[in-house]
């Protein structure tokens, strides 16, 4: 028997009450089965799916779960908040078929380029010239101070983009991830880009954007700036949450606060944990059939939005995932044509920045109970609004 969804009672994933806890909001959802209807925004219906088996068999399957949102987008008009996030562009992430293979080579040949002892120094010279700033404070917010902070010079490098542009650029995912004012935002994106492209495009050197432009597949400058959109998104926003998800479990949790008492530090553990139970990215993968469907018995309405929760799906009850560690069959990157292309240059930034930090400031503590941290709403991120620690600033290693 199907299930008929398409005007059900919706539960919002967006406002202060879903980001303190979205793992209720999760159980909640569970009532509905594989699937829940969902809000993500006011006036704004999804469906969200829960299940990782289900989840898996979207991702896997694009020809009956496509990335094409152009009718979706004209039912609900240039203002909506969430339409940045899920908007069609010309990048490896919002296209399908040949368009989407010949987009992804580009950027995974180009990020085959990046050399991985490189990005280690990277991390490493951002990570020691941020601490260096706040060492003799005896506190930071490890938000606005580092986290945000190591992906934005890390990927300026990268990118070979000076800092006023990543500045522009990372201003305007904000805006996006957390959907206020999203509009200007997109725009600002969009500009900043194109600042990037044509600068290359002059004067090209030895960074990813150059790579792109000099592709074999010729990709023209809208095409570029879109896959620089793609990699600047994917590699700040969720890379600043999973740097800073990972200090927090490992300052709060004493799985993990007695290794490093004992002068272990477990960093890749925490990775794993955070992966599994707290993605960066907890809703997204968006997808929109062209036709209505019947999926595990639920009836999908044509164009409308069916997202993958990374993180309900990760901690489905069915899977009974007892040890994480070193487990990778998490779906936080996604699966299928659509799997992320720089898990290891993500893990890489990750544990270097958190190793960085605790080697350097060992007897670093958490502020405030991690119970009374506030998370930034928004249906798509896991986001800290600020995550204060407190240090002796005599004992900061140099």
């Amino acid at each position: 028997m199907t299930i008929d969804r398409t005007a059900p009672e919706r539960i919002p994933l967006y406002g202060p009450e879903f980001a303190k806890d979205p793992r209720a909001a999760y159980a909640r959802m569970r009532e509905h089965g594989d699937l829940a209807p969902v809000e993500l925004a006011p006036g704004v219906p999804a469906t969200l799916v829960l299940a990782y088996d289900a989840a898996l068999e979207i991702l896997r399957d694009p020809a009956t779960f496509p990335r094409c949102s152009e009718v979706w987008e004209e039912e609900v008009g240039p203002e909506c908040p969430v339409l940045p996030m899920m908007m069609s562009r010309p990048n490896a992430l919002f296209t399908n078929g040949t368009v989407h293979a010949r987009l992804r080579s580009v950027i995974v040949d180009s990020l085959d380029r990046v050399d991985p002892v490189s990005l280690r120094e990277y991390v490493e010279r951002g990570a020691d010239t941020l601490i260096d700033r706040f060492s003799g404070d005896g506190k930071a917010d490890l938000i606005g101070q580092y986290a945000r902070m190591v992906p934005l010079l890390v990927f300026n490098e990268l990118l070979g983009c000076p800092p006023e542009i990543g500045d522009k650029l990372l201003r305007g995912m904000n805006a996006i991830f957390d959907t206020v004012s999203a509009e200007e935002g997109n725009a600002l994106l969009v500009e900043a880009a194109g600042e990037l492209v044509a600068s290359k495009r002059a004067e090209p050197g030895a960074d990813v954007t150059s790579w792109i432009l000099g592709h074999p597949a010729g990709l023209d400058d809208l095409e570029t700036i879109h896959q620089v959109i793609l990699l600047m998104g994917a590699g700040t926003q969720p890379e600043l949450n999973l740097i800073a998800n990972g200090i927090l479990l490992l300052l709060s949790d004493d799985r993990f606060g007695g290794d490093l008492s004992g002068g272990a530090l477990p960093v890749e553990d925490a990775l794993d944990e955070i992966l599994w139970t707290d993605p960066p990215m907890a809703n997204y993968g968006t997808t929109f059939p062209r036709q209505d469907i019947d999926f595990h018995g639920y009836r999908l309405p044509a164009h409308q939005p069916v997202l993958v929760s990374y993180a309900a799906a990760n901690t489905d009850p069915s899977r009974g995932i007892a040890d994480r560690r070193g487990n990778r069959a998490h779906l936080s990157y996604a699966g299928g044509p659509h799997t992320c292309p720089a898990r290891s240059h993500s893990r890489l930034i990750a544990s270097v920045a958190i190793e960085k930090l605790l080697d350097r400031i060992p007897d670093v503590e958490l502020a405030v109970p991690a119970e009374h941290l506030e998370w930034r709403p928004g249906p798509f991120h896991r986001a800290l609004t600020a995550l204060p620690v407190t240090f002796p600033p005599d004992q900061v290693l140099p």
